[in-house]
Order: C-alpha cells, then sequence, then structure tokens
C-alpha cells in the first residue's frame, strides 16, 4: 500500500513544501491540497503545516477555519481520518473545533524560534506509535502564537484521557536531526494496519 497524505496549503503557508518532502522521506506520497478546494482528493491522513494562513491579523487560524478544505477536513477527522496540525495549523484545528482551547500570544509578547525539547507522553496515536512513552525528542519551533490555553477542567480531562501527546522540556541548543521523522512514519504504520 503507498499511502497518500494530503498537506493543505493556506495563503501564506510556509511549511507546506518542507512538509511534503517529510512526507516522502517517510515513505508515503504527498498530495497537495489547496484550502479553496472542498476535496481531500482521496488522501489517508492530513497535514496541516505552518505558516501565517491569511496572513493570522485576526488571530492565528481564525480565517483558515472557514476555508472550504476545512470542512470535509472536520468531518474525515470526526471519521477518524489521522490529522496532524503543526505551528499553525494546530491553530486552525483549534479554531475549527477539532481541538479544545485557543493559542494565544507567547508570554514573552515576542516571536519564538528556535529548537525545542519535547517529551512524548502518548505513544499511542497514529501520530506517536514509532515512539517510546517518555522518548525526548527535538523540533523545531517558530511562532508568535504558540501559547496554549484552555480552562481548568479541560486541560485535567485532557490529562485524564492521555490526550496531552508531547509536553515541552527545557530547551536546549543544539541543531534537529530526524526526531521528528518519527511522527510521519508512525502514521504510515497507522495507515498500513487499517489497510
Amino acid at each position: 500500500m503507498s499511502a497518500r497524505i494530503g498537506v493543505i496549503t493556506f495563503p501564506g503557508s510556509l511549511d507546506d513544501s518542507d512538509t511534503a518532502r517529510a512526507v516522502r522521506l517517510a515513505g508515503a506520497e504527498p498530495v497537495a491540497l489547496w484550502h479553496g478546494d472542498a476535496d481531500l482528493r482521496g488522501v489517508d491522513a492530513v497535514i496541516l503545516p505552518g505558516g501565517f494562513s491569511y496572513g493570522d491579523y485576526l488571530r492565528a487560524g481564525a480565517i483558515a477555519r472557514f476555508a472550504p478544505v476545512m470542512g470535509v477536513l472536520v468531518a474525515a477527522a470526526r471519521r477518524g481520518m489521522p490529522v496532524l496540525g503543526i505551528c499553525n495549523g494546530f491553530q486552525v484545528l483549534c479554531e475549527a473545533g477539532l481541538l479544545p482551547g485557543a493559542l494565544t500570544r507567547n508570554e514573552s509578547l515576542h516571536f519564538v524560534c528556535r529548537d525545542q525539547r519535547l517529551r512524548v507522553d502518548n505513544a499511542t496515536t497514529s501520530w506517536t506509535s514509532r515512539y517510546q512513552p517518555g522518548t525526548e525528542i527535538l523540533v523545531p519551533i517558530k511562532h508568535m502564537d504558540g501559547c496554549y490555553v484552555a480552562d481548568e477542567s479541560t486541560v485535567a480531562e485532557l490529562d485524564g484521557e492521555g490526550r496531552v501527546v508531547f509536553r515541552y522540556l527545557g530547551n536546549a541548543l543544539t541543531g534537529p536531526g530526524e526526531d521528528g521523522l518519527g511522527m510521519f512514519r508512525s502514521v504510515l504504520d497507522h495507515l498500513v494496519a487499517a489497510a
């Protein structure tokens, strides 16, 4: 089976090419999806990459959630299709109601661009099965609105249900390697097992 993973491009997306490359490196076929098309083109999973959808003038992802592709994506995700939101893509998923909470300005109120250590807390998702629980990975981050907020009961519910997949750790100042590639290979394992 050759898995087909859709990569959605919004006006202002800038990580769609890198995401397609990672999909290819993991062994799947990247499929370009345009925000204005209400068609997922038969893909097996979808990634919303980072960038600045519509310039993020209102609130990160607030306008992008109304794109035609989001209607079909939300329906597919609710049926179980694996969906990954990276950077602004995570914000779009929150705005679309697929994830609870919201992302607000960084505590520093400055744009952050650095390598960030994460701990894998849930290794049972379709995106994390190649990792062991507790594994530390290094990924690049770059965002202005990266402060996730939700009310206490929502955070407790997410924790209690094991829905927190990654947690930030102290920042290491070394360059990332292929740590994040495990997410792309994990979803391929999931798609092959489901076929």
